[in-house]
């Protein structure tokens, strides 16, 4: 069945970094948008950033634009996050999920309602 993990969360110092992994299994991750997405405590679960199957297109929201990286490898089925200056507003549970082909339609960009296949997540706690 189509599966994703995510890994790679934990406790940081703000100002530092981590990476997030996401592996898929059971379908053709290639073919396949990958969202990462993160749910703070009482807020609702955002869409970060995504990057497309096509052409490895990417795009952020505005608070992490310029502080993370969103990558893929599709020979190993796995997207990352490489997340830097870590503010604490980022602490979040961290997930990834998927959408055929691509992040956006138009000038609709997919949301997690969209997106299927969600992780269990990844916590991700960053220290003042």
């Amino acid at each position: 069945q189509v599966q994703l993990v995510e890994s790679g969360g934990g406790y940081v110092a703000a100002g530092g970094s981590l990476t997030l992994s996401c592996v898929g299994s059971g379908f053709s991750f290639a073919y396949y948008a990958v969202g990462w997405f993160r749910q703070a405590p009482g807020k609702e679960r955002e869409r970060i950033s995504c990057i497309s199957s096509s052409d490895g297109s990417t795009s952020y929201v505005d608070s992490v634009q310029g502080r993370f990286t969103i990558s893929r490898d599709n020979a190993k089925n796995t997207a990352y996050l490489q997340m830097n200056s870590l503010r604490p507003e980022d602490t979040a549970v961290y997930y990834c999920a998927v959408h055929p082909f691509e992040c956006y339609s138009g000038t609709y960009d997919y949301t997690a309602a969209d997106f299927r296949a969600f992780g269990q997540g990844t916590q991700v706690t960053v220290s003042p």
